[in-house]
């Protein structure tokens, strides 16, 4: 089944360059320490502002520390942060719309009015007053992204439960004495978790763009992390005299995104049978 899915993804060109820019990505945040080659961290003033060049392939940033390896690890708190905050909204929301589309009656009116509520304020803003809430740092705004995430995965659980719930193998699960639990165990999550997969992808990229904009108002990772919003804001200063600060950053968000959202796309494709047919 998975060969299958990886042979289908294959053949959408999209999905494979998604693939590929995510992979690329990944594997940059996983061995970063050996694909930067350099401190993150480490000032030189003499060599600051410097720009790309043989030996430092995305130049210096304000401090002369170096930008490539500034992104690599980047790279990794992005993920972590994306991961992180897209995990909290699928556990949370992804287990609230199921129970209510499984169970309706009361549940569902009450759980549904609350996503209402949640939706009812713009995403970016509710994020944005949650970290003023808890205070700057990453375990915020990982929290904040989770929170302001959970409509949409509440919302798609919900429909795919209620798409599941009346068909006829979980009536004759129901009339053999399967028990709520068991039914929701063994035919309804199975049977709706792959629109969830799909939002996962598309959301961890929002989570990203996100993260990445707190950061930049002051309200995220905190100097001298190598955040890549951080590192937009602080370039923004240079942009006359050293355009490549805010330009590396800038690519680096737009290229995993665009990986992301190519991906999802493909993976919705795969995992859509109306669509693969």
């Amino acid at each position: 089944m998975v060969h299958r899915a990886w042979d289908m993804l294959r053949a959408k060109p999209r999905a494979s360059l998604g693939a590929v820019i995510v992979l690329a990505y990944l594997g940059m945040a996983l061995f970063a320490p050996w694909v930067a080659g350099k401190d993150p961290l480490a000032q030189d003033l003499s060599l600051a502002l410097n720009g790309p060049r043989l030996g430092a392939w995305f130049g210096n940033d304000e401090y002369g520390r170096d930008l490539f390896s500034r992104i690599a690890f980047g790279t990794r708190l992005s993920f972590v942060i994306g991961a992180a905050a897209t995990l909290i909204a699928l556990a949370c929301g992804g287990t609230l719309g199921m129970a209510a589309g499984y169970l309706g009656g009361w549940f569902d009116t009450l759980a549904m009015r609350v996503i209402d509520v949640m939706l009812a304020f713009p995403s970016f803003l509710l994020a944005l007053g949650i970290v003023s809430i808890l205070g700057p740092g990453i375990l915020n705004v990982v929290i904040a992204i989770g929170i302001f995430s959970i409509p949409p995965f509440s919302r798609m659980a919900r429909a795919s439960a209620l798409a599941v719930v009346n068909l006829d193998y979980v009536e004759t699960a129901r009339g053999l004495g399967a028990g709520q639990w068991q039914i929701m165990r063994r035919h309804v999550i199975p049977n709706s978790i792959s629109p969830l997969i799909v939002l996962s992808t598309l959301r961890m990229a929002t989570a990203i763009i996100t993260a990445a904009g707190l950061s930049f108002l002051g309200l995220g990772a905190q100097p001298p992390a190598p955040e890549w919003g951080s590192m937009l804001s602080a370039g923004r200063e240079y942009i006359r005299v050293a355009p490549h600060i805010v330009t590396v950053p800038g690519l680096a968000i737009m290229f995993l995104v665009l990986g992301l959202n190519l991906l999802g796309d493909g993976l919705r494709d795969v995992l859509d049978p109306r669509l693969r047919q």
